[in-house]
C-alpha cells in the first residue's frame, strides 16, 4: 500500500527552514532547563515522598500549595491527577522536606491539610477498621458481639474505599450501611476532614542518585551502540549523522517536559529508549535507500540522490509513523495518569523523530561531503568516484 507514487518534494532545498525550525525548539527546551522549569525529575531520581490525595470537593491547588508553605513543607509539587471530575492530586515532597520514614511525608501532608483537627477525634477518611471496631467496641451501639462490630467496620471502609473512592464528605454518608445508632456513635469519636490518602510511596536519595546514574549510563549506552552499528553497515558519517538525529530527538523531547513541567520518571526514560530505537530505525531505512541509489544513479549529485532516496521512503514514512502516532496518542489521550508522561513522550518523539530522520540526519550526509569536496578542490555536490563500490560501505 502506497500513499504517494512519485513525489518530487524538495527536502534539501527546504533544510534552512528545518535548520530554523530545530533551533527554535532546542533552544527553547534548552532555556527551560537552564532558567525556568529545570529538567523537572520526578521522586524516582530526586528521592522524596509522592502522595496521592483524594478529595471531597474540587481542589484548588493555590489554597493546597499555601498550606503546605505554611506547615513548612516548600517546594511541594501539585498536580493533578487523573480526570478533573476525580478531585485527585498528586502532592510530591522533596527528600529535604521530610524523612525517609514511611508514613513520614504521608502523616506531615495530612497535618498540612488539616492543621487544627476537633481534639479527641479521629479523621474517619484516614484510619483503618480496626480504629473504627474499637472505637464501637467501646460504644457498644447495638449490644451486641465484639465480632459482629468488625464485620460492621469491614463494611464501613469496603464502603469508604468503593462506593465513596476513599473518603467521605461526612460521617452522614453512612445513613444507610449502618443503623442509625452505629452512625451516631461514630460521630462520637470521628469527624471527616474532606480529604482521603489514597497511596503513598517513598524514594531515598541514595535510591534516587543511583536511578540518574543508571538511566544516564542506559541512554549513553544505547547511542554508543547505534553509532557502532551504523558504522559498520555504512560509514562513520552515517552514524555520526543517526546519532546527532537521535540527540537532537532527545533534547526536544526532553525540553518539551521541562517547558510543561511535567514530571520525568523511570517510564519516562523507558519512553525516550523507545524513541531512540524508533528514530534509529526510520533514519536506516532512509540510509539504505540512498545506499542503493548511490550505486545505480552515480551520474547524479548526493543531493538529489537524497531527495530521491527520502521520496521513494515517504509513503512507507507516512504509514508506520503516522499508525503508531495513532497509537501512542490514544494512550496519551485516554490511558490515564499511569501512562500520561510515557506517551506525551512517545506523542513528542515519534513526530520529531519522524521529521528528524528527513530535515536532521539526511542533510548532513550531503553538507558533509559539500565540505569534503571543498577541501579537496573538486566540485561541490558531486558524488566521489568510489562512491557505490563495494558490496556494504559506502564512501559519500
Amino acid at each position: 500500500m502506497e500513499l504517494f507514487r512519485n513525489t518530487n518534494i524538495d527536502f534539501l532545498g527546504k533544510k534552512w527552514y528545518f535548520l530554523g525550525f530545530s533551533l527554535i525548539f532546542s533552544t527553547a527546551g534548552i532555556l527551560s532547563m537552564l532558567f525556568w522549569h529545570h529538567i523537572p525529575l520526578g521522586v524516582d531520581f530526586k528521592g522524596g515522598t509522592l502522595v496521592r490525595v483524594k478529595f471531597a470537593q474540587s481542589p484548588d491547588e493555590n489554597q493546597i500549595r499555601a498550606a503546605m508553605d505554611r506547615a513548612g513543607l516548600h517546594n511541594a509539587r501539585i498536580q493533578r491527577y487523573g480526570a478533573p471530575g476525580n478531585n485527585e492530586e498528586l502532592i510530591a515532597l522533596e527528600q529535604k522536606e521530610t524523612s525517609e520514614a514511611t508514613n513520614a511525608g504521608e502523616d506531615q501532608i495530612i497535618r498540612a491539610l488539616d492543621p487544627n483537627p476537633p481534639q479527641g477525634k479521629q479523621d474517619l477518611n484516614h484510619v483503618g477498621a480496626a480504629a473504627v471496631r474499637d472505637a464501637l467496641i467501646v460504644r457498644d451501639p447495638l449490644h451486641v458481639a465484639p465480632q459482629e462490630y468488625e464485620a460492621m467496620a469491614k463494611k464501613i471502609l469496603d464502603f469508604r474505599n468503593s462506593d465513596r473512592g476513599g473518603v467521605f464528605k461526612s460521617i452522614d454518608d453512612l445513613q444507610g450501611v449502618g443503623p442509625a445508632s452505629v452512625v451516631d456513635a461514630l460521630k462520637q469519636d470521628f469527624f471527616t476532614s474532606g480529604f482521603g490518602v489514597r497511596g503513598a510511596e517513598i524514594v531515598g536519595p541514595q535510591v534516587g542518585k543511583e536511578l540518574r546514574k543508571q538511566a544516564g549510563l542506559a541512554t549513553l549506552y544505547s547511542l554508543l551502540g547505534m553509532l557502532i552499528y551504523l558504522w559498520f553497515r555504512f560509514e562513520m558519517i552515517y552514524g555520526v549523522a543517526a546519532v546527532v538525529a537521535v540527540f537532537h530527538d532527545t533534547l526536544i523531547t526532553v525540553g518539551a517536559f521541562s517547558l510543561t513541567n511535567k514530571d520525568i520518571t523511570l517510564t519516562v526514560i523507558a519512553a525516550i529508549l523507545t524513541l531512540v530505537g524508533y528514530s534509529m530505525n526510520d533514519t536506516i531505512v532512509v540510509f539504505d535507500r540512498i545506499r542503493e541509489n548511490v550505486k545505480m544513479m552515480r551520474r547524479e549529485s548526493l543531493s538529489e540522490i537524497v531527495n530521491r532516496s527520502i521520496n521513494q521512503t515517504l509513503s512507507r514514512t507516512i504509514l508506520t509513523s503516522g499508525l503508531t502516532f495513532l497509537t501512542v496518542l490514544s494512550l496519551y489521550l485516554f490511558g490515564g495518569e499511569v501512562l500520561n508522561g510515557f506517551s506525551f513522550a512517545l506523542v513528542i518523539g515519534i513526530i520529531i523523530g519522524t521529521y528528524s530522520s528527513i530535515a536532521v540526519a539526511a542533510p548532513m550526509l550531503v553538507a558533509y561531503q559539500d565540505w569534503r569536496l571543498s577541501r579537496s578542490g573538486r566540485k561541490v555536490g558531486s558524488v566521489p568516484a568510489q562512491a557505490g563500490r563495494g558490496k556494504v560501505r559506502v564512501k559519500v
